[in-house]
């Protein structure tokens, strides 16, 4: 029996065909040599891996280059990931909504749904019903079955530890403690990897956002309540128990006072300060007096020179200047990102931040609005997801048997 910590050969071949398959998503097409230089493999282990990643029915050969000039030696290999061997899907569990996404094995997206959940406070059994009715919308939408799906990740607004264990100490966490990869096995077969929310907020930022290279790193989903994932030294930070990075602390943080994020204080701010004064409201918007407006809303009043809207932007910038300058002392690190669906118009919030934030920090983070959106936690179960293929490519069983030669055409 190898000592504890000894590299076997099955671990090697683990470790090296998901290196090949992390390389070659990111590439059209890869020689052997391309292969070699982005994973540090020899020749003779990459081409081995590759051939037997061809007969699991993950990579495909594409033909050799034709080139007119006569060359000497053979043509080099070409070898392609075959994205379309199975799916993953990415899932964001709300408490008010869930959104499903399906991906091939490049991370694209082919389908996507979101359906909302009857009341905040339902049965866990009402809850299952309806992510597992999103999730088949999204797969009806990609012209795919529950077959084809070889993980789900899914993103929750509770934390989570290393181990898929929902923390439920709070009545609002226990809502998302449902037993859903208990069920979501029962009825697909699928494999659910349960993650908390602006954890993976966080590696869809550093995969397909702004964070992308950079090790230090916090994003912010700062809509309804304030949630940060962390990654430290390139690692996502989970805490003993999943609750690295919730921000209960805020209570008791001077000029904070609450976990409430951008959106709903603006709606809430801008309400409070629109009661209708005797006389004209004088660069008020109509509708201020009328109905609540939403974030987006007050952030275009303000755009457009709105007072009261000007003043709550102002008082937004200084919360959150005090909010990261607080993330910037506990962890220090490099970057910020306010994300989620306030993020486009937080960015109107930046300029004031950025100057501020050193009057509260001696280590003032660079500070960005994600490009994501409201996609940024599907994108991060996306690539939970993939990395899980990846990482078991050789345990799984794709659903479709795949020929192993392209034809260029």
């Amino acid at each position: 029996m190898p000592e504890a910590g000894a590299a076997t050969p099955q671990m090697l071949r683990r470790v090296n065909a998901r290196a090949v398959l992390k390389a070659i998503r990111s590439i059209d097409v890869a020689t052997g040599t391309e292969l070699m230089a982005r994973t540090g493999l020899t020749r003779a282990t990459v081409i081995a891996v590759c051939e037997d990643l061809i007969r699991r029915g993950w990579i495909l050969e594409r033909d050799p280059l034709q080139d007119s000039a006569p060359r000497q030696g053979r043509p080099a290999r070409r070898f392609e990931l075959n994205s379309r061997a199975g799916f993953v899907m990415g899932m964001d569990i709300g408490a008010a909504t869930v959104t499903a996404a399906v991906a091939d094995l490049r991370g694209n997206v082919v389908g996507r749904s979101s359906l909302p959940f009857r009341t905040t406070d339902i049965p866990a059994s009402e809850r299952i019903s309806t992510v597992d009715r999103a999730a088949g919308l999204a797969l009806h939408a990609a012209g795919a079955t529950p077959g084809i799906v070889l993980a789900l990740g899914a993103g929750i607004a509770a934390p989570v530890d290393r181990d898929g264990k929902v923390l439920a100490a709070q009545h609002f966490w226990s809502l998302f403690d449902v037993g859903l990869r208990a069920a979501l096995k029962d009825l697909h077969g699928w494999t659910v990897l349960l993650e908390n929310d602006a954890n993976l907020a966080a590696l869809g930022e550093c995969w397909r956002g702004s964070g992308s290279g950079v090790d230090d790193l916090v994003v912010l989903l700062a809509s309804e309540r304030l949630g940060a994932g962390i990654i430290e030294s390139g690692r996502l930070l989970h805490g003993s128990r999943g609750a690295a990075g919730e921000m209960g602390y805020l209570d008791l943080l001077e000029g904070v006072g609450s976990a409430d994020g951008i959106a709903k204080l603006a709606r809430e701010w801008f309400a409070a300060a629109a009661v209708p004064a005797p006389g004209p409201a004088r660069g008020r918007p109509a509708a201020a007096s009328r109905a609540p407006l939403t974030a987006r809303q007050v952030f275009d009043a303000a755009a457009r020179g709105d007072r009261t809207a000007v003043v709550i932007l102002d008082r937004l910038s200084e919360r959150m200047a005090r909010i990261i300058a607080s993330l910037a002392s506990l962890v220090n690190p490099e970057q910020v990102v306010i994300g989620g669906a306030v993020a486009e118009s937080a960015a109107a919030l930046l300029p004031r931040i950025i100057e501020l934030l050193p009057r509260f920090t001696a280590t003032p983070p660079r500070v960005t609005a994600s490009p994501l959106g409201d996609a940024i936690v599907t994108a991060g179960a996306i690539r939970h997801a993939l990395d899980y293929v990846e990482a078991n490519s050789l345990d799984l069983v794709l659903p479709t048997p795949y020929s192993g030669m392209i034809t260029t055409a």
